[in-house]
């Protein structure tokens, strides 16, 4: 019996030739073998691609935040504006961040709507399409989630640097405390002093009523101060915070109104242009208007001349 003859090579060489008499170099011919034995990676859809550049602000803001840390948190190392500053930079990249997500929600819930959606293959059925929704709804929470989790590690900064300045602004509690030992050692002293007189026993009792009862008034008094003026320490960072944040947006106005008055005072100079350019037009016309009537006037004294010689 015969045996089989591996013909393999002889096809390899066949399609070989045929190729370089179609016109194909060796180059082409290994790029065409490359991606028969590598296939190139499907295309992203928009909303994965909007989802991964979502993904690396999120990446960004929180690798600002860890490289910030210690400058906004040590009081030593940055100044209050640069703090400040800081925290508006945070901001303003999370509000970039939310939108972002709002975003792709708005997306999906676009694409549900219009039924746009298409499953993997590009066909589009109830099933497949349900899983994309599905799935791009997680895509969305854990990009929430991620925010969520980096605000939340910038909230605990804030935190820090809040109780520092409440700290700072904050009377001791060193000062009630040695007051109130000062009046009892001065409460003490007078009553040894008046024991050490030869005094009756009712008058005593009597003065030292009294003087507990001043004490215990001077006491409540320090104490009710203390609080107060702790209330109003703590109510002033408040203030200032709160007029930080419209120095801030005072200032984004302020911008806004300086675009918009450059913006009319373009827009006056265009007026003044097309004024400009109005007058010239009308002076134009009535030079033009003035000319053709002195050319009709000579055509018709050259017509009745010419009549005349005639």
């Amino acid at each position: 019996m015969a045996r089989s003859r591996d013909r393999t090579e002889d096809f390899r060489d066949t399609v070989q030739s045929v190729a370089r008499f179609i016109g194909y170099n060796e180059s082409k011919m290994a790029s065409i073998l490359a991606s028969m034995i590598m296939h190139k990676p499907p295309q992203r859809s928009p909303f994965t691609k909007a989802a991964l550049k979502t993904l690396q602000s999120i990446e960004e803001l929180e690798r600002f935040i860890l490289k910030h840390r210690k400058d906004y948190v040590d009081l030593h190392r940055t100044t209050e504006q640069e703090r400040d500053s800081i925290e508006h930079e945070v901001s303003v990249f999370i509000k970039v961040c939310k939108d972002q997500i709002d975003i792709l929600k708005n997306r999906i819930s676009d694409e549900v709507e219009s039924g746009s959606s298409k499953s993997w293959l590009g066909l589009q059925k109830d099933g497949s399409q349900a899983d994309i929704v599905a799935h791009r709804h997680g895509v969305v929470l854990i990009l929430s989630e991620r925010l969520h989790s980096v605000t939340a590690q910038f909230d605990q900064l804030r935190a820090i640097r809040f109780q520092d300045a409440v700290n700072r602004v904050m009377p001791r509690r060193k000062l009630h405390k040695v007051a109130s030992a000062n009046s009892s050692d001065v409460t003490k002293s007078n009553i040894s002093d008046l024991r050490g007189q030869d005094l009756p026993s009712e008058p005593l009792r009597v003065q030292e009523q009294l003087l507990d009862d001043e004490t215990r008034a001077l006491q409540v008094e320090l104490t009710s101060l203390l609080d107060a003026v702790q209330e109003t320490e703590t109510k002033m960072v408040e203030m200032s915070a709160l007029n930080h944040l419209m120095s801030t947006h005072v200032l984004q106005q302020a911008q806004q109104i300086e675009h918009l008055y450059e913006q009319a005072v373009e827009a006056t100079m265009n007026v003044k242009r097309g004024n400009q350019e109005l007058s010239q037009a009308i002076d134009r016309n009535s030079s033009s208007n003035t000319f053709l009537l002195l050319f009709f006037i000579v055509m018709t004294f050259a017509i009745l001349f010419l009549h005349w010689y005639s």
